[in-house]
């Protein structure tokens, strides 16, 4: 569990920007992000004390310019919140994600902070990888997918918990900035911001790596 979490806000206005905006500002994160051409939705880093009724329309608004670039700020169209709501961040895996005749998948077997977008996309491959494995088993009479279900599905699990988490504490401002962490941190902002190398690392893992990335004979 982090010490903050995510306030966020759906409203019918068309986005900043047709790319996702993250923000890491003194104030704290930012994250500007579009449902479709007519509808955003907007997020910022706050207490785990905070409650969702304290941040009014007009609050939220107001920070969100605050932790904006100038630009962005003047791009931004505010309108009234069609949904509201306050989100821990954490992290948690089940290991194994089989336990006889059960077989976990989603949310059930594993959750990732928010920031690196990864939760629905694990989800997706692990009923990818259970189905096919299920198919197999009726059809075949073949035990070996759900065998390996578990050990597959938590080779991938674990790479997108670390991008999470790596991509959270770079993103996320922290209590005490004077620490050693902060300091790497904005050397590692610095170092991605000038590095070909390291931009494509963090696109790589963003995007998503391939279902067979380090696979073994049987995947």
């Amino acid at each position: 569990m982090y010490p903050f979490g995510w306030v966020g806000l759906l409203s019918d206005t068309p986005p900043i920007s047709e790319e996702l905006i993250y923000v890491n500002s003194a104030r704290g994160f930012a994250l500007c992000s579009q449902r479709s051409r007519t509808r955003s939705r907007y997020y910022l880093q706050v207490p785990l004390t905070d409650k969702v009724e304290e941040w009014t329309d007009d609050a939220f608004w107001q920070e969100l310019r605050l932790r904006l670039d100038d630009k962005a700020s003047e791009q931004l169209i505010t309108g009234s919140s069609i949904e509201k709501s306050i989100a821990p961040l954490r992290s948690f895996v089940a290991e194994p994600l089989r336990f006889g005749r059960l077989f976990l998948a989603g949310d059930a077997g594993h959750i990732v902070p928010p920031t690196g977008a990864k939760g629905l996309n694990l989800a997706a491959t692990d009923v990818k990888l259970l189905s096919s494995a299920l198919i197999e088993h009726y059809r075949d009479h073949s035990a070996a997918g759900i065998d390996h279900y578990s050990e597959q599905c938590l080779r991938r699990i674990w790479r997108a918990e670390r991008f999470s988490w790596w991509f959270t504490a770079l993103t996320h401002r922290f209590e005490d900035e004077a620490t050693i962490g902060a300091k790497l941190q904005r050397a590692e902002l610095d170092y991605l911001l000038h590095s070909e190398a390291g931009l494509r690392t963090l696109a790589e893992n963003y995007v998503g790596l391939p279902l067979d990335f380090g696979s073994s004979s049987w995947i």
